[in-house]
């Protein structure tokens, strides 16, 4: 697991490439290495999980092929006794160690033969030097790339602040951005809130040379079919499928532990580890004093069942305000669910613990229909779609038009929103409405909103997180099921909750799904610390100077919080302060720009 960075084309000094490495060093502190030619540079910052004493990047292949990677190969071990036969030779054992010789005999078709989660880039010199990067089936490791095509140079990194510090590449940002933000909660797709910053979609290799320029391709995924003679018989086989792929996930040359929230999805991934793995330490995170929505209870019957060592952590909500600036540092784009802030006290707790490893149940709702909005959407009408788009938001669209100045509601009148753009990509897809619901979720929300996040905030602390849900195996058997094994009526992730029966507490099978996150509503009341940091933070002063939200509405907006406090309100609070502290601290003061955004 490393951090990686490069360009060809161009020309970045070495001062230039120490601070884009030392920007993204918390997810590699183990070791720096980096190679630069007259116009390419490759540089990786190491989090040593696998052959501790190994992995010095780049990995190389002769003088003409090189190759930095960030992720885990987990059949590396397969893939270097095949390549070895066939005449390669390998220096350490490392899972990366493997990627020049497998380039190098299979050419761009070497992500096929990987079973993994990866962010990988390619130099190629043989002939026209040519980048290749890629990124595996389900985006678990994101990369973000910089196309400078007037002066025939790509630019690439892990995280997006450390891009930024490139010269030349300015902080404009994408006009469309905060309506994108505001209806999903964290821009969807490949745009980024910067209007010349892109992120590489899941399952994308993309080609780069001088001459030809920048094309990306996407790689069609797995798809399992096999007939189920019932729910019990398609649980059974969820279970095998999960369990296998699990423990897979375990071998590490470092210690394992588990994240486990209370809900079903890591209740289970923490049941089928903990089989493997003696002595497993589970995680989980709640918040000093009493509020509403506390899942501890679950999760410690969770930890009782499995037998693992619990760890009860507690973040204290009057170092939100503090929290909040580092969360959106190291997120680089704004995300509005709150449980970004748990994500980050969680994960300082499992390094604090000494562990470089944990397992998460996150990716299980969008792949196996777990969120009450698919189940809503497939029982609706004629209209589904704008109730299932509405249910993505942070807030509402009446409330977005009338917190929107007019010059802002103006441009978005001519040019469209981005609620609008969902609905028209669901109405154009040619299958089924769940079918439909799924690839929005899987290829766009997935990535942007959960992935990015636990890779952002598990890495700032120099954590690597593994995701069962998101192997190529489990997706694809997931992708194969018929619809009613997935929702029926009232009935959401039903294969899932019956290949849970029997490992998980009935408790936690029983209990109403809830979300794993801040008790915000509470938390944004008079009294509270949170409520008077985001007064300031969203004062008329501030905002008058971005001219996108009108302050007078948004006072309003604290006025009806004051008064009664209700959900809606208080995350539309939590969405535009996040917001503002991106603008204030990530995005600058650059202009505001409009670029296409890609679907």
């Amino acid at each position: 697991m490393c951090r990686i960075y490069g360009h060809l084309g161009g020309t970045l000094t070495r001062h230039h490439l120490r601070v884009v490495s030392a920007l993204q060093r918390h997810g590699g502190p183990d070791a720096q290495f980096r190679a630069q030619g007259e116009d390419w540079a490759l540089g990786n910052n190491r989090l040593a999980i696998v052959d501790l004493d190994g992995g010095r990047q780049p990995y190389h292949l002769g003088k003409d092929i090189r190759v930095v990677f960030n992720g885990e190969i987990y059949n590396h071990w397969a893939l270097r006794r095949r390549l070895h036969a066939e005449g390669y030779v390998f220096h350490d054992h490392c899972d990366g160690n493997v990627l020049p010789a497998l380039y190098h005999r299979y050419g761009l078709e070497f992500v096929d033969h990987l079973d993994g989660m990866f962010a990988v880039a390619i130099l190629d010199t043989r002939a026209e030097p040519t980048l290749v990067l890629a990124t595996d089936d389900a985006g678990m490791k994101p990369l973000y790339y910089h196309w400078d095509s007037g002066n025939s140079a790509l630019y690439f990194s892990s995280e997006l602040p450390a891009l930024l510090t490139v010269p030349g590449l300015g902080r404009d940002r994408w006009l469309p951005g905060l309506d994108a933000y505001l209806t999903t909660k964290t821009p969807f797709g490949e745009q980024t809130m910067f209007s010349d910053i892109r992120v590489l979609p899941r399952a994308s290799t993309a080609v780069f040379t001088r001459e030809s320029g920048l094309h990306v391709r996407k790689r069609s995924g797995v798809r399992v079919e096999r007939e189920f003679t019932g729910l019990e018989d398609a649980g059974a086989w969820t279970r095998d499928v999960l369990r296998t792929e699990t423990q897979r996930l375990a071998l590490a040359d470092v210690p394992i532990s588990a994240i486990t929230s209370g809900g079903l999805d890591s209740s289970l991934v923490t049941a089928l580890l903990a089989e493997r793995v003696p002595d497993l330490h589970s995680f989980n995170i709640a918040y000093t004093g009493d509020w509403p929505f506390d899942e501890k209870r679950f999760a410690r019957e969770v930890a009782e069942r499995c037998g693992t060592r619990y760890h009860q952590v507690e973040a204290d909500p009057a170092d939100f305000p503090r929290l909040l600036e580092e969360v959106v540092w190291h997120l680089g784009q704004p995300n509005a669910d709150p449980i970004t802030v748990s994500t980050y006290v969680l994960f300082q707790a499992v390094h604090d613990a000494g562990f470089k490893v944990a397992l998460t149940g996150d990716a299980a709702d969008e792949i196996f229909g777990g969120y009450s909005r698919i189940r809503d959407a497939l029982a609706a009408g004629t209209d589904w779609d704008r109730g299932y788009v509405d249910a993505l938001a942070a807030v509402p669209p009446a409330l977005r038009t009338e917190l929107y100045t007019e010059d802002y509601r103006d441009y978005l009148r001519h040019n469209g929103t981005e609620a609008e753009r969902i609905r028209e990509s669901l109405r154009a897809d040619s299958g089924s409405r769940l079918a439909a619901i799924t690839r929005l979720e899987v290829d766009q929300r997935l990535p942007a909103y959960h992935l990015r996040r636990v890779d952002h905030l598990s890495m700032a602390h120099s954590v690597e997180v593994r995701l069962p849900f998101c192997q190529p195996a489990v997706t694809g058997l997931a992708a194969g099921l018929p619809a009613d094994l997935r929702v029926r009526g009232d009935e959401v992730k039903r294969t899932l909750y019956a290949a849970a029966r029997g490992l998980v507490p009935d408790a936690v099978l029983n209990r109403p799904k809830q979300p794993f996150t801040l008790p915000i509503t509470a938390m944004l009341t008079e009294g509270q610390p949170l409520l008077d940091y985001a007064r300031d933070e969203l004062s008329a002063h501030r905002l008058g100077r971005d001219g996108q939200l009108d302050p007078v509405a948004v006072r309003g907006l604290f006025d009806r919080q004051a008064r009664r406090p209700d959900d809606q309100s208080a995350l539309a609070i939590w969405s535009l302060l996040i917001h503002q502290i991106w603008l204030e601290q990530v995005a600058g003061r650059g202009e505001v720009t409009e670029t296409r955004k890609a679907a």
